[in-house]
């Protein structure tokens, strides 16, 4: 099926869920100039800004697209990044949170929780921020600890109403498989018993691939098809089988190319394929 993008003003509108006019205007400035937008690490030019309004717009109109039940599952491979925006700020080659967009239009739809999982091997900071005291937004992140982008350690459980809906799960360097899918399963099935999530949304990042020279995870191929396939268990229990997988970080392209493609294959394999928009 083929998305239809919301107008810009509209897409504008939802981005102030999350993100302060201030903001916003900062990165149309910065997106016209060329150049950077808060960090050396996040590099804008004139198509920034249209790319970046495509992501949040595409991702507004497929969580609509869950919520009226025309997909079940859909892989949105968007540009730039998301996990690292905050409402004031960005890193790492992020613009805008469009990740956090599409859970909270499910959220104000349906007013039932929704999990969002994230296993890139950088924390998502940005999105852990903008559901830090929620109750009914849960958020799991296993990642690489230390590393960029400093936080993510296993004491920071979310604030006032939002304690313990925020599950962090700090791995060294060096951790493979076993250790990565084992500890991914259990934080992802034991916060999504908890709320009873009704969708899951991935920030699926695939930098804790071996092959892949930013971090220094040892993750394979066949870990990565694991930890998809728990997301689809955990969605399955727990959600109807709703999933809305968003392309985060990933710096070798021929590895991120192939681990990509089984991510998807694994989302669809369980799925009814007509019904799942990638």
């Amino acid at each position: 099926m083929e998305a239809v993008l919301p107008p810009p003003d509209d897409i504008i509108g939802v981005l102030r869920w999350f993100h302060s006019d201030t903001y916003i205007e900062k990165v149309q400035a910065a997106c016209q100039a060329g150049g950077t937008l808060d960090t050396p690490d996040c590099p804008v030019g004139p198509g920034t800004w249209d790319a970046a309004l495509a992501a949040a717009g595409l991702a507004l109109s497929t969580a609509l697209d869950l919520v009226n039940e025309r997909v079940q599952r859909a892989f949105l491979a968007v540009r730039p990044l998301a996990h690292h925006c905050s409402f004031e700020g960005t890193r790492g080659f992020g613009v805008f949170n469009h990740v956090a967009l599409a859970a909270e239009a499910i959220v104000r739809a349906w007013v039932r929780p929704v999990l969002i999982v994230d296993f890139d091997a950088m924390h998502g900071n940005g999105t852990q921020s903008l559901f830090y005291d929620r109750p009914d937004v849960g958020f799991v992140s296993v990642h690489q600890y230390p590393f960029f982008p400093g936080s993510g350690g296993a004491d920071e459980v979310g604030d006032g109403d939002g304690i313990g809906s925020n599950v962090n799960v700090p791995l060294v360097a060096g951790s493979g498989d076993d250790v990565f899918v084992a500890a991914f399963e259990q934080a992802i099935e034991a916060l999504a018993a908890q709320i009873q999530p009704a969708a899951v949304i991935v920030s699926a990042g695939f930098s804790a691939h071996v092959d892949d020279s930013i971090s220094g995870m040892e993750v394979t191929d066949e870990g990565l098809i694991r930890v998809t396939e728990s997301v689809v268990r955990v969605a399955h229990r727990w959600a109807g089988g709703r999933i809305l997988s968003f392309l985060e970080g990933g710096f070798e392209p021929q590895t991120l190319a192939r681990n990509v493609r089984n991510h998807v294959q694994t989302l669809a394999q369980s799925a009814d394929e007509s019904n799942v928009l990638h």
